[in-house]
């Protein structure tokens, strides 16, 4: 009997997703459950799994392809399956061992890559085949492409090669062969000329297009400033020094640094509402409640998943949502609702090494905070200049109904809790 594999229902102001990558091909035996395809939207990314145990026999729209709701993505046949199970019982002659320099120049088989493996790969031109592999059951990771192409650049005289192209080996390497390709001479293979000039064309991905689309609103919509200020991070460095074995040890997770700027923020917003307020029309909406939004980087791009009610979390609470959403994140498997709403967001710049920037707002938020990468530099405390780790903070808000007032004083407060976070716990 045939059945057809359907986009499901797509989330709230969905209404069309993107076929980011195929798992199995027609002519693959695939179980009940098991993930078939993957659907990127602007937001999240959607597993459509088999709906019954069966054979892949026709796909009906490829990888790139817009689909909606409802629409045949593939048809499945399950009597296929049923018929193939007295062959499979048949007794099969095992293969002999493959000798470990021939598995090692086995190729990778591309369909059973992650969305952003395959997207590392086709960006850069890679072979997967060239690639060591340490995920479970000799699954390439994204982890293992970056590492990749990290000693690739790092060698001296080496760069990245497209895949088809190689570099003189070693002597004890055996040269690799396409199969669909007659074997060629080892002097036509030629390296990319030195100075040649390249383009790609790579269209956006539909996470990217809605950033673009988020932050072009941003600047058309909203009158966006930023202020500044530092803060020493002398004290929650301290802190965190003294009681991090037992923290860990106590909740099971690591105290950061985000966990006491939520908090921090927090107290903010309770003292300067209209950071946590948003505008619609011509009317300013003030939320009763405090939820943040942490903006994570992802290989699709940049999401800022929602820590609801933060005012109601401990330390401990904050950190383990950062850890689970920022994990989830970057494997594309955060929900829909977990992406909604947000009344005021932060975001970690430092990470990276950002010495000093303006974050645009998360529409229709009206602020958003900006850390930066920690820096030790001369200041002066009780008249005289003594070396302390200092971050710049950024505050960015919606000057149609924050004045500068209110955002400096916001970004004071933050300051103040930050350098005394004693003050967190009496609530000061």
């Amino acid at each position: 009997m045939s059945i057809e594999v359907k986009v499901p229902p797509l989330p709230e102001s969905v209404s069309e997703a993107t076929i980011a990558a195929w798992h199995k091909k027609p002519g693959d035996k695939v179980r009940r459950d098991e993930n078939l395809v993957d659907l990127e939207t602007d937001k999240v990314v959607l597993e459509v799994p088999a709906p019954a145990d069966g054979v892949l026999v026709e796909i009906l729209a490829q990888e790139g392809d817009t689909v909606t709701a409802g629409q045949v993505l593939a048809r499945l046949d399950e009597q296929a399956a049923a018929a193939s199970a007295p062959a499979a019982a048949a007794p099969v002659a095992e293969p002999a061992p493959t000798p470990p320099a021939a598995a090692a120049a086995a190729p990778t088989n591309t369909e059973d890559l992650s969305p952003a493996v395959r997207r590392l790969i086709a960006e850069h031109g890679l072979d997967p085949a060239q690639i060591p592999a340490t995920g479970r059951g000799g699954r390439l990771t994204k982890e293992d492409v970056l590492n990749y192409m990290e000693a690739s650049t790092g060698s001296a005289g080496d760069s990245i090669r497209p895949r088809g192209t190689s570099a003189a080996a070693p002597e004890a390497q055996p040269a690799r062969i396409e199969p669909e390709a007659p074997a060629q001479p080892a002097v036509q293979v030629q390296q990319q000329p030195v100075g040649e000039r390249t383009e790609r064309r790579v269209p956006m991905t539909r996470l990217r297009q809605r950033i673009a689309e988020r932050l072009v609103e941003a600047q058309q919509t909203a009158a966006l400033l930023t202020t500044f200020n530092e803060v020493n991070m002398k004290p929650v460095m301290d802190l965190r020094a003294k009681y991090r074995d037992q923290f860990e040890k106590a909740h099971g997770v690591k105290l950061g640094f985000m966990s006491f700027f939520v908090k921090a923020s927090v107290e903010a917003l309770k003292r300067f509402p209209v950071l946590n307020a948003s505008v619609d029309g011509s009317d300013i909406i003030y939320h009763g409640y405090y939820d943040i939004g942490i903006a994570v980087s992802t290989p699709r791009g940049l999401v800022v998943p929602i820590i609801r009610d933060a005012d109601r979390l401990s330390l401990a609470d904050i950190e383990k949502a950062v850890l689970d959403y920022g994990s989830r994140a970057r494997e594309g498997k955060l929900s829909i609702d977990e992406l909604s709403g947000g009344t005021f967001s932060i975001t970690n710049g430092g990470v990276f090494g950002s010495l000093m920037s303006t974050p645009i707002l998360n529409p229709p938020q009206s602020a958003i905070l900006g850390m930066h990468a920690i820096k030790e530099r001369p200041v002066v405390e009780n008249g005289e200049i003594v070396i302390r780790p200092m971050m710049y903070l950024a505050l960015t808000y919606d000057h149609r109904i924050i004045d500068g007032r209110e955002a400096v004083s916001a970004l004071v407060t933050i300051k103040e809790m930050i350098e005394d976070p004693a003050r967190l716990l009496l609530e000061l």
